[in-house]
């Protein structure tokens, strides 16, 4: 396997009872890619996210997103030093009513 495909993904889960707080967040999101910046640079690889589909399985589970970054030390900075991450977090801790995030290198 070559190094390029050694990306980091991080999938983070909210429960956000509100729609407009769910859409809020996801607009926040959207502009992630481009607004998320690292030595003057984007450095976010890709942003997927949306509200889950109603199922017994999602536990009260309303948004997903999965972010992907180049390398385990650009997940680091997004979750420590990203002042974008950071204004998202401020945002989501007012609306959300749990959240659970994991990581992981892509072993494909």
């Amino acid at each position: 396997m070559s190094s390029s495909n050694k990306t980091v993904s991080r999938l983070t889960l909210f429960k956000i009872p509100s729609e407009s707080d769910q859409q809020k967040l996801l607009d926040i999101y959207r502009s992630m890619p481009s607004k998320a910046k690292k030595d003057g640079k984007p450095y976010i690889r890709s942003v997927v996210a949306g509200p889950s589909y109603e199922d017994a399985r999602n536990q009260g589970y309303t948004v997903a997103v999965v972010s992907t970054f180049d390398s385990l030390e650009d997940f680091k900075y997004y979750d420590t030093q990203c002042e974008a991450h950071n204004e998202l977090k401020a945002f989501a801790k007012t609306v959300h009513q749990g959240n659970m995030m994991v990581f992981f290198e892509n072993a494909l």
